[in-house]
């Protein structure tokens, strides 16, 4: 028999991107960190649907460390399953998650909808949503809202506390004091660290202890360009497509990067000459959270505090629309030049970013700008490899436009902003998780981490770490 039960056990985003997930146990207790949607090709979300490796009912709690569903998205297939406990986050993620689990709550039962309908034509039986409206308001009921920086004993043996990730709004690096008898361990996860420098947030809050750090490694492979030489390939690109006479599709993330590209555009409003665009956010539920990231200014850095303070709202241009509609949205497809349409989803594998596409991909005129990570099996991912026809709806439909990959517009720290952060912790070097990345991002960061001494396991989905047994 064991003398002591505490561990932890990776369930999720375990060498790959999606799907964040890791269960602690401690004295008897059990506590989720995450509970992200597997997020991909058709095969990988049909994953979504399989029962957890674990027992929801047994579980004490769960930590949210940000809004973004591959790290929330399946909280109400939880409480489904049977979990009662609370969900603890920051108080921002409380009003971002509400609208990323609504939302798609609403796509499921959509989705299924028309399943259902194809299904009957054929004799055959429907389907369920993956959960219901109903299904996430009730999971949303168990959120308890926290602060960062402010220490709160959760459970018996543990105590959490939150600090600034500076990804999106709200986001957390989790730190963990775990206590069974006299043996404690210190596990921080990292969540999604931030780009330093980015626009409206802070930079990834320096974390000092720790015996295990469970590390993203997104971009654990690559340097983001500079935020200048970002700035200096968006502009370009918006007085190329000017002068081509098309139309610009942004596919953005509605929850964070939908906010900063509306922010620099304001920035940047005379030098871009943005003044002859109509700048359209087709997105409900990026307009719901531009809402919240206004109503939470107070999170933000000291340069977009003070622009809120001159300028005022730093999000307004003089020249958007928000587009809520269905109608709206599909009365922008008659515009044939002079729209920028910032739309979700982010990686395209749903939302209205696609139909967008499928009037504007075969146009030589047309600019398509991604602005964020593609995940291996998404449209997104398949435009930015160069595919030269896409199928959307039956449909196969030839690329034309012009395709452009702003790697510098990231909201995940690169390579360089990884190590920075983790030489926060000095010289103790606490052992290294890699979790949230493919297989190549993770063996170079991995290697980088080596170099500097850093104990480097990198698990996969199901493995199981004693905490007793690392070093200290």
């Amino acid at each position: 028999m064991r003398e002591t039960e505490l561990d932890i056990t990776f369930h999720g985003a375990a060498q790959e991107v999606t799907g964040s997930c890791h269960r602690v146990s401690v004295g008897g207790k059990q506590l989720l960190v995450d509970c992200g949607l597997i997020q991909g090709s058709t095969a990988e979300e049909a994953r979504n649907r399989r029962a957890f490796a674990f027992n929801p009912q047994a579980l004490d709690a769960v930590v949210l460390s940000h809004a973004h569903l591959d790290h929330s998205g399946r909280l109400p297939l939880l409480v489904k399953a049977g979990f009662r406990g609370p969900i603890y986050t920051h108080r921002a993620t409380r009003d971002l998650v509400r609208i990323m689990l609504l939302d798609a709550a609403a796509l499921n039962e959509k989705d299924a909808e028309i399943e259902s309908r194809k299904r009957a034509r054929k004799g055959r039986s429907g389907i369920e949503p993956l959960y219901t409206r109903a299904e996430a308001e009730t999971a949303l009921r168990l959120i308890r809202a926290l602060d960062y920086d402010t220490d709160a004993d959760i459970l018996p043996g543990v105590r959490l506390t939150l600090r600034d990730a500076g990804h999106i709004l709200g986001s957390a690096i989790v730190e963990l004091q775990l206590t069974e008898g006299s043996l404690t361990r210190h596990v921080v996860f990292s969540g999604d660290l931030g780009h330093r420098g980015a626009p409206i947030l802070h930079n990834p809050a320096t974390v000092r202890a720790a015996d295990l750090v469970v590390l993203e490694s997104t971009y654990g492979d690559r340097n983001h360009r500079s935020w200048a030489a970002t700035w200096r390939e968006l502009g370009s690109i918006f007085r190329e497509a000017a002068g081509s006479g098309g139309n610009i599709l942004i596919p953005a993330f509605a929850i964070g990067r939908s906010q900063e590209l509306l922010y620099v555009m304001k920035q940047h409003w005379q030098e871009w000459d943005l003044g002859h665009w109509t700048v359209f956010l087709d997105s409900p539920m990026a307009i719901g959270a531009t809402e919240v990231y206004a109503r939470h200014w107070k999170l933000h850095n000291h340069e977009a505090a003070h622009n809120r303070k001159t300028n005022g709202d730093v999000f307004a241009l003089p020249n958007l629309r928000m587009v809520r509609r269905a109608e709206d949205s599909m009365a922008i497809n008659r515009v044939a030049a002079g729209a920028i349409v910032i739309a979700g989803s982010g990686m395209c594998d749903g939302g209205r970013i696609r139909h967008h596409l499928k009037h504007n991909l075969w146009r030589e005129s047309c600019h398509v700008v991604f602005t964020g990570f593609q995940a291996r099996g998404t449209l997104g991912r398949m435009l930015v490899d160069g595919a030269p026809s896409v199928r959307l709806w039956g449909e196969n439909i030839r690329v034309a436009a012009k395709i452009h990959t702003i790697g510098g517009l990231s909201a995940h720290a690169d390579q360089s902003g990884l190590l920075s952060w983790y030489r926060g912790f000095g010289k103790t070097r606490p052992t290294v998780a890699l979790v949230h990345g493919e297989p190549v991002p993770m063996e170079q960061l991995a290697g980088k981490l080596k170099a500097l001494r850093a104990p480097v396991i990198v698990p996969t989905a199901g493995a199981r770490l004693d905490l007793a047994k690392l070093p200290r």
